[in-house]
């Protein structure tokens, strides 16, 4: 998607790969621009491989076509529990994305400690139809994980939660019923949506399935309450929602919450064989973790290693917790937002950025998708709204079908969606709560503007 290819090409300067694979020649402009001349280049689809300037390039089928030899079990004998299985980057949303070293302890531990935590896994080969991508943790190293430790069968779903991806998701979970359900926020928000029409789609999914897991953002309530309601309807029962917290650097799990009673925002306790340290910073309290899954450091970043851990080797994930109940640690955990991200206004008051972009997507539903807390030594709190188009249009009434993002914006339905929805979330709070000024995108962000 990048035009610059500035990530791609520090991904590269990083690892120095010896070979790089990719599905086609289409790829060959991200190639010509930032790998080097020498580094061999393999292909599954050969077709038009001349355009890549005349560099070596080997067809998939040829390495495929290999005999294996003494060679393979000589590998094998030497991997450990500290062997490389793979770096996976970080997003590099605020600084140059970091390789994270995983190796085999840490996964291995983590599929462990996801087993324990969800013991239904061991019941039966677990199914997943999962779109998640694999240079991210959660579904590359949990879910792919999961269906490897457990003897499950991963079925790839080539939709995503987009406007135009979702259809093909929505037509795969037709077709096949999972054990266990895995999504982002916004995918699970489609599909409670989608299931309100569609009693196959419904009946499919909630067949057999044991349990939903969402990751990467705080799952609204209001969601969460319609996927209650729908498995009532289907199966006359709710279907366990898990959460925890996780990230890259912990392969990924470091808690789960699943216990009946869960709620948006409760992350759990810690996984087996996982410390946690809970440490005052900036008024609030940061969330550390030691333990079998925690990553060795960053490849080739020997400061910002140092860095990522305090004295005693707790990895510092910049993440506040609080207790669920202070008179009872048992209940778990509650996320209280990224300490990095929260800050002041021109008041000296705390503005806790995490907990507030919640509350606005929410107080917005249905029309915005995402939002950016502003107002950094400002007066006032401002909001940058990502808005969401399915919602827009269902919001506006009579509105025709292909009206743009930056048509449905300035419809009046969907502009009072949000002074009502922002209106009603201030009332009663004071200036960290109250948002002063927002500004709708017609735009999604972009990657190149980072």
């Amino acid at each position: 998607l990048s035009q610059d290819f500035g990530k791609l090409r520090h991904i590269l300067a990083t690892t120095t790969p010896g070979l790089v694979f990719a599905a086609n020649a289409a790829f060959g402009r991200a190639i010509d621009a930032v790998v080097p001349a020498d580094t061999h280049v393999v292909l599954a689809d050969m077709a038009d491989a001349g355009s890549l300037g005349g560099r070596p390039v080997t067809p998939f089928a040829d390495l495929l076509a290999t005999v294996p030899g003494a060679g393979i079990d000589a590998a094998h004998a030497q991997v450990g529990p500290d062997t490389i299985v793979k770096f996976l980057f970080t997003s590099g949303s605020t600084k140059e994305p970091k390789a994270v070293i995983n190796t085999h302890r840490m996964m291995c531990h983590n599929m462990q400690m996801a087993l324990q935590a969800m013991a239904f896994l061991a019941d039966e080969p677990p199914v997943l139809v999962d779109w998640l991508p694999w240079n991210h943790t959660f579904g590359g190293n949990q879910n792919i994980g999961i269906c490897l430790y457990n003897g499950g069968t991963l079925y790839i779903d080539e939709g995503k939660p987009t406007p135009k991806g979702f259809a093909q998701t929505l037509r795969n979970l037709r077709e096949i019923s999972p054990t266990v359900y895995f999504n982002v926020p916004k995918g699970f928000e489609e599909l409670s949506l989608a299931m309100e029409t569609d009693d196959v789609l419904r009946e499919s999914l909630f067949r057999r399935v044991q349990a939903f897991m969402f990751a990467g953002a705080g799952l609204s309530q209001a969601v969460w309450d319609r996927l209650d309601r729908l498995a009532e309807q289907t199966v006359g029962e709710r279907i366990p929602v898990i959460t925890g917290l996780g990230m890259t650097e912990t392969a990924p799990s470091c808690t789960f919450a699943v216990k009946p009673g869960v709620q948006s925002g409760h992350i759990g306790l810690p996984c087996p064989g996982v410390e946690v340290k809970l440490v005052p910073v900036d008024g609030k309290t940061e969330v550390r973790f030691r333990g079998p899954n925690v990553m060795p450091g960053y490849w080739r970043a020997p400061q910002e290693t140092a860095e990522a851990f305090d004295d005693e080797g707790f990895y510092k994930t910049g993440d506040a917790v609080k207790f669920v109940d202070p008179a009872d640690p048992q209940k778990g955990l509650l996320f209280d937002g990224r300490i990095a991200e929260d800050f002041k206004l021109t008041s000296g008051t705390w503005v806790h950025v995490g907990g507030l972009r919640l509350q606005v997507i929410a107080a917005c539903a249905p029309v915005v998708e995402d939002a950016v807390i502003t107002g950094h030594d400002r007066d006032h709190v401002g909001v940058l709204l990502f808005p969401s188009l399915n919602g827009c249009r269902r919001a506006c009434v009579n509105a025709a079908a292909d009206l743009s993002m930056a048509d449905l914006i300035e419809r009046a339905e969907v502009r009072d969606r949000v002074r009502e929805g922002l209106a009603n979330m201030s009332s009663g709070g004071g200036s960290s709560m109250r948002v002063a000024r927002a500004l709708l995108a017609s735009e999604p962000p972009s990657i190149d503007a980072g």
